[in-house]
């Protein structure tokens, strides 16, 4: 599922509404006039001038002093007048150097777009380049998010396959190995723009990136991009046969490289995307903010959280398939936020938790399925925070906690079901989780092994 766009700002937000000229300085003038009979009736009042025409004439000279502060008051708004009218001309130039620019870069727009619609794909490579740089120097958001939508529509493209080096296709190889580069060019772009500060030239930061259904079988690197805000969508997405790292990320993926990467708000989607070959890598990233999504993805190759910190905000692996290759979050922290793995798939290949500490937040394990492979615990530490595996199948492989610490928090797994398979927890310290000694039944059957502390039987 696409993420929803964010409305963008109208076209006509830069708009004058303005008075004419005429009816400005008509009402200005009025307004200066009542003010100043407002000021010489005040002060006829405050001197009390009635009350002095029953005893004595009013003095020619205290009249005439009335008469100057009165004509004192209507040339300060006199200038008060002229200052709306500059005003009002300050706000007609900038608003005309707005439409100058903006009619620049709608001609700059439209060569550069004609250049990625080239059949060479050197004029398209510059087509790419000038599209990034009128991003970079858009009069508003609105129209460097339009460059940045077509870079992204570019991606989207139906994607040709490398018909092979075979010497009767040189020709076609080498013609796809030139597209090939504009689509990675694209790529490198984006993620040098996604590194820049918030707020300074050229930086991306907050806008929206939809690389929904794309294919990126090469190098791909957001080392320390930052994604705070906006859609970003890689929901369809397919990563095959390249090496997809987030190393060091803040989440905040040749070589696709998320390292140092932050995603701390936002929306981010890896709905249904295939992580079909090569090793893609979360290593050591931070989770803080924000919505992340891989709900119904697919993962069959090598896949690393190790070290990734799931410190805030939503990490959601709902439905996901884990159908072979290797998938680790060993170290991982998982101390705050909210991270589900509900109804998600591990049949094959092996998920690794080791030395994970569970100190915080929220993980749900519900309704997942654990029919074939490896899945291991061990040596994770369940300090706080609540990890629910209820209703959890377990009716294959091999799943350990060996050496796990349950030393605070809730652990349950409640209402889950163990039908086949190995289930360990040798060398366990601590209680036994919540509803797990139901859930495997007393005594134990054959494949699960207890603590002799936990069991019925014990001293």
């Amino acid at each position: 599922m696409t993420p929803n766009r964010r409305p963008r700002s109208a076209p006509n937000d830069r708009e004058l509404r303005l008075w004419k000229v005429g009816r400005a300085l008509t009402l200005a003038f009025a307004a200066a006039v009542l003010v100043a009979g407002g000021v010489f009736y005040f002060l006829v009042v405050l001197l009390d001038v009635q009350e002095i025409g029953a005893t004595a004439k009013l003095d020619a000279k205290t009249l005439f002093d009335l008469v100057k502060l009165s004509f004192g008051v209507v040339a300060g708004a006199g200038a008060l007048v002229a200052l709306v009218v500059a005003y009002r001309r300050q706000r007609v130039d900038e608003a005309g150097a707005h439409r100058e620019a903006t009619r620049l870069h709608t001609e700059r727009f439209s060569q550069a777009v004609d250049k990625l619609g080239s059949d060479s794909p050197a004029v398209r490579l510059g087509g790419v380049h000038a599209l990034a740089g009128l991003a970079d120097d858009a009069p508003d958001n609105s129209l460097r998010q339009t460059c940045i939508d077509v870079l992204c529509a570019y991606l989207q493209l139906p994607f040709t396959p490398d018909p092979g080096t075979d010497p009767a296709h040189q020709e076609e190889h080498h013609r796809y190995l030139a597209f090939r580069k504009v689509r990675h060019t694209i790529l490198r772009l984006i993620g040098d723009h996604y590194r820049r500060p918030k707020g300074t030239h050229r930086s991306w930061q907050g806008c929206d990136l939809d690389l929904t259904g794309v294919t990126i079988d090469g190098d791909m690197d957001f080392r320390g991009a930052t994604f705070c805000g906006g859609t970003v969508s890689f929901s369809g997405a397919t990563f095959s046969g390249s090496i997809v790292s987030f190393d060091d990320a803040r989440f905040s993926g040749g070589t696709v490289s998320f390292s140092g990467a932050t995603f701390s708000g936002g929306i981010v989607s890896f709905d249904d995307a295939r992580f079909s070959g090569g090793t893609v890598s979360f290593r050591h990233a931070t989770f803080s903010g924000g919505d992340v999504s891989f709900d119904e993805a697919v993962f069959s190759g090598d896949v690393s959280f190790g070290g990734a910190m799931f410190s805030g905000g939503t990490v959601s692996f709902g439905d996901a398939t884990f159908s072979d290759g290797t998938v680790y979050f060993r170290s991982a922290t998982f101390s705050g936020g909210t991270v589900s793995f509900r109804h998600a798939m591990l049949s094959g290949g092996e998920v690794y938790f080791r030395s994970a500490t569970f100190s915080g937040g929220t993980v749900y394990i519900d309704d997942a399925m654990f029919s074939g492979g490896e899945v291991s615990f061990r040596s994770a530490t369940f300090s706080s925070g609540t990890v629910y595996f209820r209703n959890a199948t377990f009716s294959g492989g091999t799943v350990s906690f060996r050496g796990a610490t349950f030393s605070g928090g809730t652990v349950s797994f409640r209402s889950a079901t163990f039908s086949s398979g190995d289930l360990s927890f040798d060398g366990a310290i601590g209680s036994a989780p919540q509803g797990l000694l139901a859930a495997v039944g007393t005594p134990p059957p054959s494949g699960v092994t207890l603590p002799s502390a936990w069991l019925p039987s014990a001293p």
